[in-house]
């Protein structure tokens, strides 16, 4: 609605003129989060890489705890919190957001899926025992597997533990 010309208008109620924005500069990727590092091969230990959408790769964890194959001592909390940072890791490696068959591959090399050597159900109970509870622990389990095993298909995994039960160490990495 238009004013009348004889009302009085103050100085600040003037109608100005437009201001006239300058045309932005090109955008560039300046936040921490948007870094995408190209994987080094010489990485220090625990340096970890970041990946995006990590935190969907706990949910993922959790559509697994009800065909988990635990041991006595094993709590699922434990095991879907190792897996969880192993399928991360592997997930990272490809430059991606984690998938389901990230944390199955992580599942089947510990046999927490299918059926398990004795040796290896005493080892994994040794090696995520609390790990849901001590983030260093997780590290170094995900540290631990070979970037080589990391690079199979969670059917490969399988197939090769079922050929060669004691092929678990080379897969796994776990130190004695």
């Amino acid at each position: 609605m238009t004013q009348p010309k004889f009302a009085p208008v103050l100085e600040t109620s003037e109608v100005r003129e437009v201001l006239r924005l300058p045309v932005p500069l090109p955008w560039s990727s300046h936040r921490p989060a948007e870094v995408r590092p190209v994987p080094s091969r010489e990485r220090r230990p625990n340096t970890g890489m970041p990946g995006p959408d990590q935190g969907y790769g706990l949910a993922l964890a959790q559509s697994f705890a009800d065909q988990l194959r635990v041991g006595e001592s094993e709590h699922p909390e434990d095991v879907l919190a190792g897996a969880a940072t192993i399928g991360l890791r592997r997930a990272a490696l490809f430059g991606r957001a984690p998938v389901k068959a990230d944390l199955e591959l992580a599942l089947n090399l510990f046999g927490y899926l299918e059926g398990a050597p004795e040796e290896l159900v005493d080892a994994r109970a040794r090696y995520l025992s609390g790990a849901s509870h001590d983030y260093w622990q997780r590290r170094d389990l995900a540290e631990w597997v070979p970037e080589s095993t990391l690079c199979l298909t969670p059917a490969q995994v399988r197939a090769i533990l079922e050929d060669e039960p004691e092929a678990w160490r080379e897969l796994t990495g776990v130190p004695d």
